[in-house]
């Protein structure tokens, strides 16, 4: 297998599951009649997935990966990429018809692509059926006009990660549960030179993840339920005003940060809050024993859910991804049998467990896994997917959703007014010119 490597601190947990694979192969992942899909002669796979932050996820899924090929003899290679380069890398294959034979993809790009794209309703209807359903948000990214273009794979919890004895050294006994309060709080932090950070950068996760919850959580949408743009309003110039004082607590330069930017300047030790998935924490947790520095991080992180807006109640993104087949493959059968291998209950369940709270189930059978009661800082990611709101919100997902979320339309709308790039009229009026442009009512 081919990997490349990405400039993040690792982090890695062991332990491989048994499994089987088929009729063929006895064993309980196949006690319910299962669709019968019989690799190609000669099938290989290549598989492209984003580059791991949690080490476990990754070492799990290749020891699944050869289970599958000691089960079926396909050979099955994986590469990755950073977050940043899946979504064109995507767009390219199925716009020339040739790459990777299946892909690990953002949020709804599927969506601008649909027809390039495995129809794989047959085996997303098993595998619901069998593990509980999907739930809604993972399985509105994942299909189209009724049919599955691809398979919910995971949702990535984004949650506040902070420093406790920070927090009290700053005068608050607990994390504000309120914008406001987490407004004076970030105030405070700053004055006892322990910042916060928020990406305002072309994170893929982290950038948008903050961008949608500065907009949600003031009644702000991109568009409403008819697809309207609807940006230019009270509620998004609250959010940005919101922002602005915001950005004036933060350590600078997350005007430029990506997704591995707040994880390394947590763990250095140059912030005190952090909006990211469970990641930081695992890291800090798993290097302990060779980092001193690293271990009194560890002992001191907790984490929460973002703070509730004048909105009144909990809106949140959270990073999803999706598994799809190109139908340019010449071994769609081999590439169905791997997915179905991948999603039983012995591939699947231990898959989630070694992602050490990282990757929450896209199927609710798989809510009871004890790496959600393990540790009490995985609690803020145990519902991810349950509770996650579609980027396209107000409106119907589809390209235009996809193609304004991969512009960068909203998280560049925040970034200029904080900066002092535009006014905020002016960053707002932009933003609906963007979006206009591919919201065509």
């Amino acid at each position: 297998m081919k990997f490349t490597r990405r400039d993040v601190i690792r982090t890695s947990a062991a332990g491989l599951a048994a499994g089987a694979l088929g009729s063929r192969f006895i064993g309980p992942a196949f006690a319910q009649e299962a669709p019968k899909y019989t690799p190609e002669q000669g099938a290989t796979l290549r598989v492209l997935r984003w580059s791991p932050f949690v080490q476990g996820d990754e070492d799990a899924w290749i020891a699944n990966t050869k289970k599958f090929t000691e089960a079926t003899g396909v050979q099955v290679r994986i590469d990755k990429e950073s977050w940043e380069d899946i979504r064109p890398k995507a767009a390219v294959a199925a716009n020339v018809g040739s790459g990777p034979d299946i892909m690990w993809v953002w949020f709804d790009d599927a969506h601008q692509y649909p027809d390039k794209l495995l129809d794989v309703t047959d085996l997303a209807d098993y595998l619901g059926n069998k593990y509980g359903g999907w739930y809604d948000g993972g399985k509105g990214y994942a299909t189209k006009d009724g049919k599955f273009i691809g398979l919910p794979l995971a949702a990535i919890g984004n949650a506040i990660v902070y420093r406790d004895s920070w927090v009290k050294e700053a005068g608050f006994s607990e994390f504000p549960k309120d914008t406001a309060g987490f407004l004076e709080l970030c105030k405070a932090l700053q004055k006892i030179g322990h910042p916060a950070g928020f990406t305002h950068g072309h994170g893929v996760g982290d950038g948008n993840n903050y961008a949608h919850w500065l907009l949600w959580s003031h009644g702000g949408m991109m568009v409403d339920e008819s697809g309207k743009v609807v940006i230019n309003s009270p509620e998004t110039m609250k959010s940005i005003e919101y922002a602005m004082e915001l950005y004036k607590t933060f350590i600078p330069g997350t005007e430029s940060w990506l997704d591995v930017n707040n994880n390394r300047a947590f763990l250095a030790g140059e912030l005190s809050v952090i909006a990211n998935g469970i990641s930081a924490y695992r890291t800090a947790q798993i290097n302990k024993d060779n980092d001193p520095k690293l271990a009194e991080i560890a002992k001191d992180i907790r984490t929460t859910n973002l703070p509730i807006g004048p909105v009144g109640k909990s809106v949140e993104l959270h990073q999803t991804t999706t598994a799809v087949i190109f139908n340019y493959t010449p071994y769609p059968n081999a590439a169905k049998a791997y997915l179905q291998f991948m999603f039983e209950k012995e591939q699947m369940a231990d898959w989630i467990e070694k992602s050490l709270g990282y990757c929450c189930q896209s199927l609710k059978a798989y809510a009871d896994n004890p790496v959600w009661t393990s540790d009490p800082n995985a609690a803020a990611y145990s519902r991810a997917s349950e509770t996650l709101r579609p980027n396209g919100y107000a409106g119907p997902l589809g390209y235009a959703s996809a193609a304004t979320m991969a512009d960068y339309v909203l998280v560049d709308m925040y970034a200029r007014a904080v900066t002092g790039q535009a006014s905020p009229q002016e960053a707002m009026e932009e933003a609906e010119k963007r979006a206009n442009r591919y919201y065509r009512v």
